[in-house]
């Protein structure tokens, strides 16, 4: 069975709201045929499973890749005039669907709605042949939903209704292992709204925040804080656009993606070196920081295992907290809007989340911001 989740058995013995980790995301896209393509060519996913005409789906087909611990499925309307295509209409290819792997999906979406969270969808048993899945969903900010997967009883490709994709195309794996986390953007004054839902609902505890003392360049600035359920295996650091003297990159997320949603999944590696390798070699495309950034990098972070030259050719970041260091990079826009984008972390130690970097990062946000215009 494919979790997001590290592998090992977690306590959940105090956790207010027990959480095994993340099961699955969705995101809803255009052309969910060619998305599929780019996963496996770019990224390095593998197909897993498919449901569609051809399994008795009418209104919409889906295609679901795995890499290691990372489960996404794509989903696209197969008719005009759908709920799914009208929030494509409105956001472009965006994340609808944080799934949240759970023991018990009936006491967990019990337990939410009397915490104050409104109903997606009532439990359901979905069966076939493999055994039975409960899922249970609730809403979030802007149109992400939050599915409960209980999946104990079922050894299936996936869930019940998919049929096992197996295509010839297989290219190799990049190296991807686990969601490390997920990055909302919400309306200003929205954050401390949203925090305190997930405290409140799904119990989850505030990790660290950042002001835009923190987080701000000449033209922009944000607020973030970061919550963590339980055991620390799902966290999702949650944005709102501060004053500044020009739009922000949040301000310019919420207006091509027609309000709050998930601004980019960070991606977790071993070895971020040979997977951004890859991935470049691949196609895909990253924010580049000025060469400069890499003149003192053992002078701010001290001593890393990983050369210098590798990590100024390729773009990668470094930071270090008390615990260790890390080392990231983020991937531009994966689409034509300039909303959902991927981070790639490799984490010797850290906890934290590249606070040293953010001010050599939101520049290089400008600097595309300015090419397309909506500085």
């Amino acid at each position: 069975m494919i979790q997001s989740a590290p592998s090992t058995t977690p306590d959940v013995s105090t956790d207010a709201f027990p959480i095994n980790g993340t099961d699955y995301f969705e995101m809803l896209v255009g052309n969910a045929r060619q998305s599929a393509h780019f996963y496996q060519t770019a990224m390095g996913f593998q197909p897993l499973a498919y449901a569609g005409l051809s399994t008795g789906l009418k209104d919409r087909e889906s295609y679901v890749l795995v890499q290691d611990k990372i489960r996404l499925v794509l989903t696209t309307p197969l008719k005009p005039n759908t709920d799914i295509g009208k929030l494509i209409d409105r956001h472009g290819d965006t994340v609808r669907t944080v799934a949240l792997w759970v023991d018990d999906a009936r006491a967990a979406f019990e337990t939410a709605t009397e915490r104050g969270a409104e109903a997606y969808f009532e439990p359901r048993e979905e069966k076939d042949e493999h055994g039975h899945v409960i899922r249970s969903a609730v809403k979030s900010y802007g149109h992400v939903v939050h599915v409960f997967v209980e999946r104990s009883a079922y050894d299936g490709v996936f869930l019940p209704g998919f049929v096992a994709w197996e295509p010839e195309y297989r290219p190799e794996s990049i190296g991807l292992k686990f969601v490390d986390h997920m990055v909302a953007n919400v309306d200003e004054g929205q954050m401390n709204k949203w925090v305190q839902w997930y405290a409140d609902v799904l119990g989850f505890k505030q990790l660290i925040s950042f002001d835009d003392k923190d987080i701000s360049t000449k033209y922009t600035a944000l607020m973030s804080k970061v919550m963590s359920n339980g055991n620390g295996r799902i966290k999702f650091p949650i944005n709102e656009p501060a004053p500044g003297l020009k739009k922000s990159q949040i301000e310019e997320y919420l207006e091509f993606h027609g309000g709050p949603g998930i601004q980019h999944i960070a991606v977790a590696t071993d070895n971020i070196v040979e997977t951004v390798t890859k991935l470049r070699d691949r196609g895909v495309e990253f924010l580049r920081v000025p060469a400069t950034y890499y003149d003192d990098l053992l002078d701010r972070v001290g001593k890393i295992d990983e050369s210098v030259d590798p990590l100024r050719e390729l773009g990668i970041l470094v930071d270090r907290d008390d615990e260790g260091y890390l080392l990231q990079i983020f991937t531009r826009p994966i689409g034509s809007r300039p909303t959902v984008f991927y981070e790639i972390i490799q984490r010797k130690g850290a906890t934290s989340f590249g606070k040293g970097n953010f001010k050599a990062l939101f520049e290089a946000i400008e600097r595309e911001q300015e090419l397309r215009g909506t500085l």
